[in-house]
């Protein structure tokens, strides 16, 4: 009974599309109240108020996205959280399968060679990002994290030498 559960929320940093975004939605609302006035009368307004309903509940939570990394003692659960509310799970892993865990750029990672590639940090150029590269679902993936030095050495505990801190 000594499980070592560890948990860290990660904010993603806003894209650089998400103000437009957010500016294009509004502008598109406030030209169907407008613009639909003359032909459709009172129903464009409707329709305005149902596109601002949608728009704050299916498009504007997207904008705002944090990564909660959930390790109990070998494995890994992402899970992203929209708007500080909605929860969605992501993936989840034993990190003992994987092939190496190493920092984002470092020379170990060069041989290789992923399928895919999931992007589960901050964004933020300056953080220190490590890359997973493991096998999930037949293709050979890479897994983009940004753990605290705490994860790290819960990780480096369960991993030994595939965790590269270099």
């Amino acid at each position: 009974m000594n499980d070592a559960l560890y948990e860290l929320i990660v904010a993603r940093r806003p894209k650089p599309y998400d103000l437009p975004v957010r500016i294009l939605v509004i502008l598109v609302i406030v030209a169907i109240a407008v613009l639909g006035m003359p032909f459709f009368g009172f129903f464009s307004f409707v329709a305005a108020v149902l596109a601002a309903i949608l728009a704050y509940y299916f498009i504007f939570p997207r904008l705002n996205v944090e990564y909660e990394y959930m390790l109990l003692n070998h494995d890994l659960q992402i899970d992203v959280i929209y708007n500080r509310e909605k929860r969605k799970k992501l993936k989840s892993f034993d990190i003992q399968t994987a092939e190496i865990i190493a920092p984002k750029g470092s020379p170990r990672l060069n041989s290789f060679k992923p399928d895919k590639v999931f992007d589960y940090s901050s964004g933020n150029p300056s953080a220190k990002v490590y890359a997973i590269i493991i096998s999930l679902d037949q293709n050979n993936a890479c897994i983009y994290i940004e753990p605290d030095e705490k994860m790290l050495d819960h990780m480096k505990h369960w991993m030994g030498m595939k965790l590269y801190q270099d």
